[in-house]
């Protein structure tokens, strides 16, 4: 468990996953290395995703430095004991302060010896997941990006209902983007949605987990949202690049969808021998 300057005046905790082979090499060997951003919440904040939370399916950052990458796992704002003034520090939105420490968190893994630059994976469940995606909009070193439970389009969001769309509730909390509630009973005005994002981040491969009986996100409306950004994905010649699959679980990242995510962080993030 570490610490690192994000800014002036801001540090963000993070658990640093090393494999113990790269650790114990004399070589000069590197490892790819993996952004694991965690699910909410607020009493071990990123030591859910290494094994120190309460419930199972979770620990995607020791399962990957079992496998043999370097991960590290940034806290996310406001939540457990990451309490930084988000708008004294000059943001609008947890949501952006959670990117810009996400950003500084690979330029973290940049600096290590045993890590293999060239670009990182990134993976996350639930606020994990569509932090996943918010960062990659932004950050090109991501080359690989997966998302479990984390996203339906802003027009689908608990069906749409008013109560969700008020400063404190659903996306509209400090900690991600309260001035989403200025959309309130016109949320087709919202200049954004996850279509959009996710066909920002083509060419790159992108995997989406999205439950069949997911209670926060819908599964149908993540199909639509895939659905319009495969297009852009076949402007680039890759649509197959962007691949969502429906298990049949609640709100959780089963067995079979981690191992997806494995295999294609080892698809993208190893060099062929």
């Amino acid at each position: 468990r570490l610490t690192y300057q994000s800014e002036r005046g801001n540090r963000v905790p993070a658990y640093l996953c090393i494999p113990k082979a790269v650790l114990l090499a004399q070589d000069g060997t590197q490892a790819p290395a993996v952004l694991c951003l965690h699910p909410t919440d607020t009493v071990v904040g990123a030591g859910v995703v290494v094994g120190l939370g309460p419930r199972p399916n979770r620990s995607y950052a020791s399962e990957l430095a079992a496998r043999g990458y370097v991960t590290i796992a940034p806290g996310y704002p406001h939540l457990a004991d990451y309490a930084p003034d988000i708008f004294g520090l000059g943001y609008a939105s947890g949501t952006m302060k959670a990117i810009r420490d996400n950003q500084r968190a690979l330029d973290l893994l940049e600096t290590l010896p045993y890590v293999r630059r060239g670009g990182f994976g990134v993976i996350g469940h639930s606020l994990g997941g569509h932090n996943a995606v918010y960062t990659a909009v932004f950050e090109p070193r991501l080359v690989a990006v997966v998302s479990s439970c984390g996203l339906d389009s802003y027009l689908d969001y608990y069906g749409g209902r008013p109560d969700v769309w008020k400063h404190g509730k659903g996306w509209c909390q400090d900690r991600y983007m309260p001035r989403l509630a200025e959309y309130a009973g016109r949320l087709d005005e919202i200049p954004f949605d996850f279509h959009e994002m996710i066909a920002a981040l083509a060419p790159r491969p992108v995997f989406v987990s999205a439950p069949l009986r997911d209670g926060n996100f819908q599964w149908q409306s993540v199909d639509r949202v895939a659905a319009a950004a495969r297009e852009v994905y076949r402007l680039h010649g890759v649509g197959d690049l962007l691949r969502v699959e429906h298990p049949d679980s609640d709100h959780d990242f089963p067995d079979a969808m981690r191992e997806i995510a494995y295999q294609l962080f080892d698809s993208v993030l190893r060099p062929a021998r």
